[in-house]
């Protein structure tokens, strides 16, 4: 299968499959350009350099949310959303999902701590509204 960030062809595994399913709804859906999504780009925490499997920026270029994909067999849980947090400790994105392709869980992360949503936020096509 073809990755359209990263332009390349990639390994049809389970997560593979979500993954792409999820950039495709980021760019084709949202409508996030692909020069603003990361795939697989490691970041540093600690000595750690960590692989987040998604990364959306904004317009201004900062972490707009961080997406952790898993297979369809592997349930969401505190376990899976803790790894996105982790993430997010270096990323300070206001929004986290992890999802398997058939559940989603999508959080808003503020001053005032972790409330989930029941539905994707709307990506900021202007930077001055992305934590709208």
């Amino acid at each position: 299968m073809q990755d359209p960030v990263r332009n390349k062809k990639v390994p049809e595994t389970p997560e593979e499959r979500v993954r792409q399913a999820m950039l495709h709804h980021l760019i084709q859906v949202m409508r996030v350009p692909s020069s603003l999504i990361a795939v697989e780009k490691g970041i540093r925490i600690g000595q750690a350099v960590l692989r987040p499997d998604i990364i959306v920026h904004d317009r201004s270029g900062s972490a707009w949310m961080v997406v952790e994909c898993k297979a369809p067999e592997i349930s969401i849980d505190q376990s899976t959303f803790d790894q996105a947090a982790n993430y997010n400790r270096v990323l300070s994105a206001p929004f986290l999902l992890v999802t398997n392709g058939t559940h989603h869980r999508c959080a808003r992360i503020s001053e005032e701590g972790v409330t989930f949503v029941d539905t994707l936020p709307e990506w900021p096509h202007n930077p001055t509204t992305e934590t709208t």
